[in-house]
């Protein structure tokens, strides 16, 4: 008998969901907790699941979805190339190439096939982000010619065969990353996590047997995907549209570059058409089409459908949610690019990807989107030489802001659309690095988007070097503003400034490579802040006033954008924020409608 067509009961299918989904959760927790850098203890840069033979998703932890969703791609590439052919127990895999499946380069992942009673049934693997792979720059990498230039490229390959590991390539890692000793205890916590995973996987075999937990595995599949038909089947059929830009691709200062976004919909299925985006660049700023341009586009929609907030019944996290979704990218262009293109520096596409997928869908779904995100990342790499003259870098993930949506404002200062990242304690950069964060808080140089609902408020945060170093840096969105929705007002571009230590300082663009900054010099990221949703007049005018005493808005913003009058001293003047408003509406008609003002013919 088939396993995967065993039917379960209710109550034993319900038991083995939430055994499957504690165990995606014990290995993200295992492989947080024994990594030593940052990115991963701190910002749990991860992510982590159980997949079957056909590398479908059982289960996966609640990680950053760009992780969780690519590691399926990670494993059809390993099917094409690993390493003798065949899996034995005790194997441990590492891959990481971005044209064999992977999301990029430094997002290592570790793959520990599941023998029981000596079958091969399922993989336990996890990703995770390392601070250096050896690539052409310390931390991150943009402007670099090829893929060969993105550090080690690890294509299926046994780190333990049988059980023994290879000593010769252990050595390798040894000598080919800036924070060897870091990376290699990062992969050894990345082992420990998918070890766990086969473990428990194994006594959950040994519990109700394979073709139980199979069966239940595929009936939990199954009904994901119907869930999430049955929310698709509520858009009406037909193509929406959005386009915008990118700034550039990192050294081409003069071309900004197209997204376009065609959301097709027929029935219970969803495409989205990524035709007519940018061709493929010349630098690392290209996006992997397996194993991060899909993912972005399955978690556009599963954030969007199947919020827990809107839904009776959280979904199990399974491969059900991606099956009726199709992405298409024409080979050569920025979302689908040609081997050897570099394609590190691929995060700010992709969230701008999905800010244009709830673009485009806004007309129909007016209850499940936002205004426009910040839906950018500041990825920043610092490093520089110790005195012994040994590496140290730094990789920090910077917030961004939401967007207004239907009857809450866009959150402040929060990470988006499809990270998950923790920001990293300011206590712990001054214990362990020669750095200082001088500035941490909301923007207060320009407003978010206005509306009923306003965009939420970007981040500032200004780190200074102690000593010599450098900076490399990935963004968007310093041209392009996030959009307002429903009568709502547009947000504002994030910007860059770099200073130094006598005092200068200057804004500069949002990504660059391995910036030489002096002891005292720096650099202080502006997000961008999120549009308004929904007409600033519908506004209450209580909530304006609290916005003013916030310092979220100003006197003046709240009577030029708000019609709200609020005194010197803080008083809301209610008849005459009545009067403002009546005048702002009547003034609004005249604008629609100019006709309407002239004089009638005697």
């Amino acid at each position: 008998m088939n396993p995967s067509s065993t039917k379960v009961d209710p109550i034993t299918l319900q038991v083995i969901s939430g055994a499957l989904h504690t165990i995606a959760e014990e290995m993200g927790h295992v492989l947080y907790r024994m990594s030593f850098s940052s990115i991963i203890r701190e910002s749990q840069d991860i992510g982590a699941g159980l997949f079957d033979l056909q590398f479908n998703t059982l289960t996966e932890s609640e990680g950053s979805p760009l992780h969780i969703g690519s590691i399926p791609a990670y494993l059809r590439g390993i099917s094409t190339c690993l390493q003798g052919g065949t899996w034995n127990e005790g194997d441990v895999v590492i891959h990481n190439h971005p044209y064999y499946g992977s999301s990029h380069s430094p997002d290592l992942c570790i793959v520990v096939p599941v023998f029981w009673r000596g079958e091969l049934v399922a993989f336990a693997a996890n990703t995770a982000h390392h601070v250096d792979i050896g690539a052409a720059t310390p931390g991150l990498i943009i402007d670099i010619p090829d893929v060969f230039a993105e550090g080690m490229l690890f294509a299926g390959i046994k780190l333990y065969e049988g059980g023994k590991r290879n000593e010769g390539l252990w050595q390798y890692i040894s000598h080919n990353s800036r924070t060897a000793k870091q990376t290699k205890d990062d992969i050894d916590a990345q082992i420990a996590s998918a070890m766990l995973g086969a473990q428990r996987m194994q006594e959950l075999l040994d519990s109700y047997g394979k073709a139980t937990v199979f069966g239940a595995a595929n009936q939990l599949m199954d009904y994901t995907e119907s869930m999430m038909r049955s929310r698709i089947a509520e858009i009406p059929d037909g193509e929406y549209f959005a386009e915008g830009y990118l700034d550039d691709d990192g050294a081409n200062r003069d071309k900004r570059l197209p997204i376009k976004v065609c959301v097709r919909v027929t029935g219970d299925s969803v495409e989205v058409d990524l035709t007519g985006s940018a061709d493929q660049v010349p630098t690392g700023f290209n996006v992997p089409f397996e194993g991060s341009t899909k993912p972005a586009c399955y978690c556009a929609f599963r954030a969007m459908l199947t919020d827990t907030a809107l839904m009776e019944v959280k979904l199990p996290p399974n491969e059900g949610s991606f099956r009726p979704i199709k992405v298409t990218a024409p080979k050569g262009s920025i979302f689908n690019p040609i081997y050897p293109a570099a394609a590190e520096a691929r995060f700010t596409q992709c969230n701008r990807m999905i800010d244009l997928i709830i673009k485009a869908l806004a007309p129909v779904m007016p209850q499940r989107v936002t205004a426009g995100n910040s839906a950018t990342l500041s990825f920043a790499a610092y490093s520089g030489i110790k005195p012994d003259g040994d590496y140290w870098v730094f990789l920090e993930v910077n917030e961004g802001a939401y967007g207004g949506r239907p009857h809450s404002d866009g959150p402040d200062s929060i990470d988006n659309l499809m990270a998950n990242t923790r920001n990293n304690p300011i206590e712990d950069l001054g214990m362990h690095l020669p750095m200082v964060c001088d500035r941490y808080e909301l923007r207060d140089d320009v407003m978010p988007g206005a509306g009923q609902f306003r965009g939420g408020i970007g981040v500032v945060k200004t780190q200074r070097l102690l000593t010599d170093g450098a900076i490399t840096h990935e963004s968007e969105r310093h041209l392009d503003v996030p959009w307002g929705a429903f009568g709502g007002t547009e947000g504002a571009a994030g910007r860059v400034e770099i200073f130094h230590a006598n005092g200068t300082k200057y804004d500069t663009y949002a990504k660059f490579s391995n910036l030489r900054v002096a002891a005292g010099g720096g650099m202080s990221y502006y997000a961008p802040c999120g549009g308004g949703y929904g007409d600033p007049l519908d506004r209450p005018a209580s909530q304006v006033l609290e916005d003013v005493m916030d310092d979220f808005c100003t006197i003046q913003n709240a009577r030029d954008v708000y019609g709200v009058v609020i005194s010197g001293d803080l008083v809301l003047d209610v008849a005459a924020t009545q009067a403002r408003r009546t005048l702002l509406r009547l003034e609004r008609q005249m604008a629609a409608n100019p006709r309407s003002s002239e004089p009638s013919p005697a």
